[in-house]
């Protein structure tokens, strides 16, 4: 028997058993003990698709209201690196970023590229396609607007995708975010994973929803959240 923290029980009395709308999904989360530091916000989905049927994939970027809460670190692979600097990338490159990824460097949570970039870019696609962060048409982190991609992504963009168990899980913000602006959040969140759905499903698509942050348990949230 798992053994838990009086602190991890109170939380679960807190949370409760039963779904809950968005709103009070939120409440009960932040009812919840915190712990001694800012804990990521999620809302995570089970979804009813087959991952590896390819016209099944659930993938996307939402923009959120009042950001993620976090210092995203952009890379842009280009042929201009002060310019991409200048717009506000925190690192730039072509041939040099690419030999810093080739030796295990991956310090950076979000990689835009040019369409001339991309060419080279590809070569590199083993080691970032697993880790989410390969650039990617669909996702806006393909473009020769850089300054508008690297705007979005700092300003509150936060990208998704299935993993292989067909689960999505998307950053909603942080604890100490007061509750008017985690649900505008999770509601941006919610659009977004409805505007997802596969032209190939015509049944149900998600099968639950969750709301959670690092430490604490999920809170159940009802399906109806989601416009489909």
């Amino acid at each position: 028997m798992v053994k838990r923290s009086k602190r991890y029980k109170k939380a679960l009395e807190a949370a409760g058993a039963d779904v809950k709308s968005l709103s009070d999904a939120v409440k009960a989360l932040s009812a919840t003990p915190k712990a001694g530091f800012d804990e990521t916000v999620e809302l995570s989905f089970k979804l009813i698709v087959d991952p590896k049927q390819s016209n099944q994939m659930v993938r996307g970027n939402v923009r959120l209201p009042h950001g993620s809460g976090k210092k995203v670190r952009v890379l842009v692979f280009t042929e201009s690196p002060d310019v991409a600097k200048a717009a506000g990338a925190d690192f730039a490159g072509l041939e040099d970023m690419l030999k810093q990824i080739e030796g295990g460097w991956l310090d950076f949570d979000v990689a835009i590229a040019t369409t001339s970039a991309m060419k080279d870019v590809r070569r590199v696609a083993r080691v970032l396609g697993p880790r989410g962060l390969m650039p990617n048409p669909k996702t806006g982190t393909v473009t020769d607007d850089v300054a508008a991609a690297i705007t979005e992504v700092k300003g509150g963009r936060v990208e998704y995708k299935m993993d292989k168990t067909a689960n999505v899980s998307i950053v909603i913000g942080k604890r100490s975010f007061d509750d008017v602006k985690l649900e505008a959040n999770a509601k941006a969140a919610l659009a977004s994973i409805g505007a997802a759905r596969p032209e190939s499903i015509k049944g149900k698509f998600i099968n639950s929803i969750t709301l959670s942050s690092t430490m604490s348990p999920a809170v159940k949230v009802a399906l109806n959240e989601v416009s489909e």
